[in-house]
């Protein structure tokens, strides 16, 4: 793949989900998460708990959330939205963990396929990296970052859950520019919905916006967006061919 005509990037920033990371089904993993969340709301059987109720709810929170561009805290979104009856004062202590077994329910994560060697050649290469994510978890996206061994790479991680706003709201692209003192001019940003990762970082002003589209697996929300991508790949590692071995402003076409 060409490179594309632009300014100079310093900070090349990534969503997680569907981007760095993919969950997949692993029942091991599921079955911890079922068992950890009947302990934490202390209930000896699964069919205690209404799951397709849960699931209904925690769906209008996070159709509530990305209209409003609002990210509530764990214990808010546990205490108001899915489990409304539960007593305040007991939710609180476990809203993280709870969230936590909530996301695990569903799998388990592992880096998407190239992420690895793809961010020790940028890093490599000089480039400041870091993560903008819209999650409902404090712990989940962290736990991966241990998890895979990836905290050595990214100087800032911007969750929507401690910044209670969600992308493509600019302020989430901002701090993350804010944090690593670098302008947005010179940031480029990588996910895979233009719909949240491409408006998001266009109206932060960021150089680049970014899609990530595996071959056979388009993106869902393409048809309906007035704003294109800059650059399209379908795989991490074609990143490579973009961002050039030394930041240099004369390597970069006129």
């Amino acid at each position: 793949m060409p490179k594309p005509s632009v300014p100079i990037i310093e900070a090349i920033l990534f969503d997680v989900n569907g981007t760095l990371r993919i969950r997949e089904s692993h029942e091991p993993t599921q079955q911890v998460a079922f068992s950890r969340m009947l302990g934490l709301l202390e209930k000896e059987n699964a069919s205690d708990i209404d799951w397709e109720e849960l699931t209904r709810r925690q769906r209008a929170y996070g159709d509530w959330a990305q209209e409003n561009l609002i990210q509530l805290s764990e214990a808010e979104i546990w205490s108001r939205w899915i489990l409304p009856d539960y007593p305040h004062e007991k939710i609180e202590p476990i809203a993280a963990e709870l969230t936590l077994a909530w996301s695990e329910r569903k799998g388990r994560t592992i880096p998407n396929v190239g992420a690895e060697e793809t961010l020790v050649e940028l890093k490599r290469r000089g480039y400041r990296l870091g993560i903008i994510s819209n999650t409902m978890s404090t712990l989940d996206i962290p736990c991966s970052l241990d998890t895979f061994g990836w905290n050595e790479y990214f100087e800032v991680v911007v969750l929507s859950s401690a910044l209670k706003c969600r992308k493509p709201a600019p302020e989430p692209f901002w701090e993350a520019a804010r944090a690593l003192n670098v302008e947005t001019a010179h940031c480029a940003y990588l996910g895979n919905r233009i719909s949240r990762d491409v408006v998001g970082c266009k109206r932060a002003g960021f150089a680049l916006g970014m899609i990530i589209e595996p071959f056979g697996n388009p993106r869902a929300d393409e048809q309906s967006q007035t704003i294109a991508p800059d650059v399209v790949i379908n795989s991490l590692n074609e990143l490579l061919d973009i961002f050039p071995s030394e930041i240099d402003m004369f390597q970069y076409p006129k």
